[in-house]
């Protein structure tokens, strides 16, 4: 049985993830070294020019908080082995670039100032290591000549540098609230020599975590059960489940399908299409991990903040419809999600429809209802099931339907949401 405090990862329901390090100098995706084939040598320009004179780590943490969002995660060390904070383990690091500092200390230091939850990210791949076998992920893997020297690399070799890190990251900074381990893939047949559990020596590991921060949250990519699971760039259909039994979720999203910073990337979503994404999610118990991946010099880009600021705006007015909120238990009509917080159901609206509402199996269970951008009233209808429809009289609906009447006029918000005050909590 986990001992993960969940309770605050359900409250916040929006987090913000940041993919950053060598490769926002690239500008070209975080796997740039993976697809173009790069070899260490011609890698080590990034780490030369690494000096991210702007990074503001308060100011990333502002942004999140600004738009709602309860934790923050940031990329430790992605798979080229580039290490963000000061680790005796190996020189590839942070403290070895003309930047010289510890920026894993710095946005841990940021995130508490600013009330929120810590995450961090660590790669369990590592393009770097001299331990790590070259397999189907590696920029070297068509280098017939490196594949040679690099035969007798031996995952056994690599373990006790993956798990000392890790004890580095818990035992340095403090409470960290969140582990997100990225990825175990014997399951993917576009990456020959795949890795996973035996690999990482995957419960050992977890029995540490456990041991020296027994309340962090650890997700699913050790390739054992974790605390949450999490889809990535695909929502879910319905509420995810593991052996059949409802489990903690979090739809990890893009803002334009690239994790690190990618100048030349212009295939950006709506904020209208991520805030639908969060009430989905939200609406099937899950979470939303939105990322930004800052440039080179350590800012937010006018995208991500344009995004974040739209975000924020329609959650200053429906905040309490998802923080805490989760599934109801009636059916929300079609371009409608439901979430349910307490005695609360809140309706939100995809589409507006014309000058009525109907909500089948909450007659009589309504006590008032209101629009939650002014808190204007919102009347409803008592229409009898049996009333024939005729010229302007609507006919009536089937018996338990509650019929809201609606202004002609959309509010003027990315999606508008109804407050409904129930009778009582539809589980007491």
């Amino acid at each position: 049985m986990t001992t993960a405090d969940l309770h605050w990862f359900t409250e916040a329901r929006l987090g913000m993830f940041v993919h950053w390090g060598l490769y926002s100098l690239a500008a070209r995706h975080e796997w740039v070294k993976n697809r173009e084939r790069m070899t260490d040598a011609e890698y080590e320009r990034y780490r030369e020019h690494f000096d991210p004179d702007r990074y503001d780590p308060r100011a990333w943490a502002r942004t999140a908080r600004a738009a709602g969002a309860g934790y923050v995660v940031l990329t430790a060390k992605h798979h080229d082995g580039f290490c963000l904070w000061d680790s005796e383990l190996t020189d590839y690091t942070v403290m070895n670039t003309p930047y010289g500092r510890d920026v894993v200390a710095e946005f841990v230091e940021a995130c508490r100032a600013e009330g929120l939850r810590v995450g961090l990210y660590y790669s369990l791949i590592d393009w770097h290591h001299e331990g790590f076998p070259v397999d189907g992920t590696h920029p070297q893997r068509d280098d017939e000549e490196f594949k040679a020297a690099a035969a007798d690399r031996d995952i056994r070799d690599y373990q006790p540098y993956l798990h000392g890190q890790v004890r580095e990251l818990l035992t340095r900074y403090g409470r960290i609230d969140y582990l997100f381990f990225d990825f175990s893939y014997t399951h993917r047949p576009d990456y020959w020599g795949g890795k996973g559990a035996e690999d990482w020596a995957a419960d050992e590991l977890m029995a540490l975590i456990r041991e020296l921060q027994p309340e962090v949250i650890v997700n699913d990519r050790l390739g054992i059960p974790g605390d949450i699971v999490t889809p990535e760039q695909y929502q879910p259909l319905e509420p995810m489940r593991r052996d059949g039994v409802p489990v903690p979720w979090e739809a990890c999203q893009t803002l334009n399908g690239s994790w690190g910073y990618d100048r030349d990337n212009l295939d950006r979503k709506s904020t209208g299409s991520l805030i639908r994404l969060l009430i989905d999610g939200v609406s099937k118990n899950g979470n939303l991990l939105l990322n930004v991946g800052p440039d080179g010099r350590g800012r937010l880009d006018a995208v991500a903040r344009e995004t974040f600021a739209g975000i924020a705006e329609w959650m200053d007015a429906h905040a309490r419809s998802i923080h805490g909120a989760g599934p109801a238990p009636w059916q929300a009509p079609t371009d409608t999600r439901y979430t349910l917080c307490g005695d609360r159901l809140y309706v939100h609206l995809f589409d507006w429809p014309f000058r009525h509402l109907h909500l089948p199996g909450l007659a009589g269970k309504v006590r008032y209802a209101q629009l939650m951008t002014d808190a204007s009233e919102i009347l409803p209808l008592h229409i009898d099931p049996k009333r024939t429809a005729q010229n302007t009289l609507m006919g009536g609906l089937s018996e338990g339907t509650l019929t809201l009447q609606l202004p002609v006029r959309r509010p003027d918000t990315a999606v508008p949401v109804i407050e409904l005050f129930l009778d009582q909590h539809p589980g007491s």
